[in-house]
């Protein structure tokens, strides 16, 4: 006997338990991510005995965030959201792990592996948004995709200020310095994966994807498509073209600044300077809370004002942040907090005004897979924005990591520009 498909205001009430699953896992998850990248660097550095091992450390999480986008979005292709989200945490909890043994054994090749196995977290958190934006109605996605990110502020903002107790707690249990923070982070993807499993039912693509089907004419084909076809389709259209250019440059800039920012701080100071680790938590918590903290305003803002007008604030203040981050020594924390929360205010903007034009670029059978496309090549930016930190940063500082970052901006300044020229 088949299931009888669910009406409009059904709809409505499993958007809003979908909302509410996600929110509390992204929040939870978002905690165990920022303990990573407040720390991980810095294990990096010690590890290996050098910055430039730091920039290392964090490309390879955010490298596997890009590298595990595709698979992690397959799966969801084929299985649903459910099966997509709780299998990048379990990840994370592996690769976590696998930080702890590294930092037991002093091994930068088994600690890349580890951090790169990590990063499935990152990218977890990342899908959540799409799954938030499947059932919401047209004129209320970027809404919706910006409450799950924003609900990433209390873990993301709690989360740098408990690398130090993580620390001291890593320490009363026999664990090498900063190896702490990965053990919480350990604890609280576990509770994600399970209440994915258990509570995102039903799953929000498939019902999604049952909508669709019931409102295509007879005879109409699938259009579902591999990785390439959907990621030309999204390039294929205007909108599409800025929407994958504002997530992919937004990332960039904003990793390759923010990565270095803790090695910057900490020049020479060691890792167990409880104070200074402190310090680096708390400008870090700024700059995320510039990240998720505004994001229903800036959903709001790009329903109402337009997503190209909210890419383009995005831009600005990523310029901005570029220039007052990029010009304070390594102590003056006031003035790195401020350019920090520019610079994770101008993320926001681009990542959900970003994210809302590539999925409306496309239908919802081909979205898991140019979603999964376009976190590929943001992680992949970002990879090589963070790859270039640890070498520029010896090079010139890190006021040439910051000149570096804004001169990203370019292509982005380049297609907005030919897609108002296309609107008008």
């Amino acid at each position: 006997m088949t299931r009888p498909a669910l009406s409009l205001p059904d709809q409505a009430v499993v958007q809003r338990r979908t909302l509410a699953v996600l929110s509390t896992g992204v929040a939870l998850g978002g905690l165990g991510v920022t303990i990573g990248i407040t720390v991980g660097g810095l294990l990096a550095r010690d590890v290996a005995g050098s910055d430039a091992a730091a920039g290392l450390g964090q490309t390879a999480s955010v490298l596997g965030a890009a590298l595990i986008a595709v698979p992690l979005a397959q799966v969801s292709d084929r299985y649903g959201r459910r099966a997509g989200l709780s299998l990048g945490y379990a990840v994370a909890v592996v690769g976590a792990l696998v930080v702890v043994a590294a930092a037991a054994l002093s091994s930068l090749l088994l600690l890349l592996v580890g951090l790169f196995l990590f990063g499935a977290a990152t990218t977890s958190g990342l899908q959540a948004r799409y799954a938030a934006a499947d059932l919401a109605a047209p004129e209320h996605r970027g809404r919706a995709l910006s409450l799950v990110v924003w609900a990433t502020t209390i873990g993301s903002v709690l989360g740098p200020n408990l690398a130090g107790p993580a620390d001291d707690l890593g320490r009363a249990l026999g664990l090498p310095g900063l190896g702490g923070a990965f053990v919480l982070s350990i604890a609280v993807f576990a509770v994600v994966v399970l209440g994915v499993l258990l509570l995102l039912r039903p799953d929000p693509l498939l019902l999604a994807r049952q909508f669709s089907a019931a409102t295509r004419p007879a005879g109409a084909p699938s259009l579902r498509s591999g990785s390439a076809a959907a990621l030309r389709a999204v390039w294929a259209t205007p909108g599409g073209r800025l929407g994958l250019t504002a997530v992919v440059v937004s990332h960039a800039v904003m990793v390759g600044l923010m990565v270095m920012t803790p090695v910057h701080m900490g020049a020479g100071h060691s890792a167990a300077d409880g104070t200074t680790l402190r310090v680096i938590g708390l400008v870090i918590s700024v700059h995320v809370a510039g990240m998720y903290l505004f994001s229903p305003v800036v959903g709001w803002l790009a329903d109402r004002a337009g997503r190209a007008a909210t890419v383009a604030l995005g831009g600005v203040l990523l310029l901005l942040a570029a220039v007052v981050a990029g010009t304070a020594p390594p102590g003056a924390a006031l003035q790195l907090g401020v350019g920090l929360f520019l610079l994770g205010l101008g993320w926001s903007c681009g990542l959900v005004a970003g994210s809302t034009l590539v999925t409306e670029s496309v239908s919802a059978e081909v979205r898991p897979s140019a979603q999964g496309a376009t976190d590929l090549l943001m992680g992949l930016g970002a990879a090589l924005a963070g790859a270039l930190g640890g070498p520029l940063l010896a090079l010139g500082g890190f006021g040439l990591v910051a000149a570096v970052s804004a001169a990203l901006i370019g292509p982005l300044v380049v297609v907005w520009l030919r897609a108002r020229l296309s609107a008008g």
